[in-house]
């Protein structure tokens, strides 16, 4: 009996120092456990949500500005058309003037001449003879171009000249006597006039045409002059 106590001591011993060693090797072992992630904090790296009231009252302050700017441009706007439409207005306004000045300019000029034809208008032709009639027309003409001369007016009435379709309109062509006298303009049927550069009316004319063996045609109608 008491070896039984003794192997039964020594079989408690044999345990107690397995479990012990056992349960030393589970104590030192790490916990093998997943870590939760921490709840996320707002900081500089995350966007932070207004309040309701403030993010309203940031709103309604944009929208004041922003009306405030569209009313302000709005009104410039109204203002820089009022002020072309007015500009228009009195550019036309001073153009008209400008060319009713310009006209009365002109007839001031004329008037001495038109007073003088209203003179030869009324003469008694049984107590005036043709070379006073003759005398007289020639006097107002000289007085009407001395003053369109003053104002840059002249007169495209030269024959021999090569045909300018600028200042030339053809009436009808005509042939040519020598090749040298192709697309010249041979007679003016009407002069023309212009003022410095500016075309008033064109001069009405017969062109020649140069044809290698075609004898010029005689035409009453037609007579070149050499004046």
């Amino acid at each position: 009996m008491l070896g039984t106590t003794s192997q039964n001591g020594a079989f408690f011993r044999h345990i107690g120092c397995f479990d012990g060693g056992s349960m030393t090797k589970h104590k030192d072992k790490p916990l093998d456990h997943k870590t939760a992630p921490a709840p996320e904090v707002p900081g500089e790296g995350s966007s932070t949500v207004e309040p309701a009231p403030e993010s309203i009252d940031r709103l309604q302050n944009e929208l004041g500005e922003a009306r405030l700017a569209a009313a302000q441009a709005t009104d410039k706007y109204l203002r820089l058309a009022a002020e072309f439409d007015n500009y228009k207005k009195r550019s036309l306004k001073e153009r008209t003037e400008a060319h009713t000045r310009a006209q009365a300019d002109l007839v001031a000029k004329l008037v001495d001449a038109l007073d003088d034809l209203a003179r030869f208008a009324h003469v008694d032709p049984a107590q005036t003879d043709a070379k006073t009639y003759h005398d007289g027309v020639d006097m107002v003409e000289r007085k009407v171009w001395k003053q369109l001369d003053a104002l840059g007016v002249t007169r495209i009435d030269q024959p021999g000249v090569p045909f300018d379709p600028n200042q030339h309109e053809a009436v009808t062509m005509a042939p040519a006597s020598a090749a040298a006298q192709d697309h010249t303009v041979g007679a003016i049927l009407q002069p023309g006039y212009k003022i410095g550069d500016a075309l008033i009316r064109p001069a009405r004319v017969v062109v020649l045409n140069w044809q290698e063996g075609s004898a010029p045609q005689t035409d009453d109608r037609v007579r070149l002059s050499d004046n």
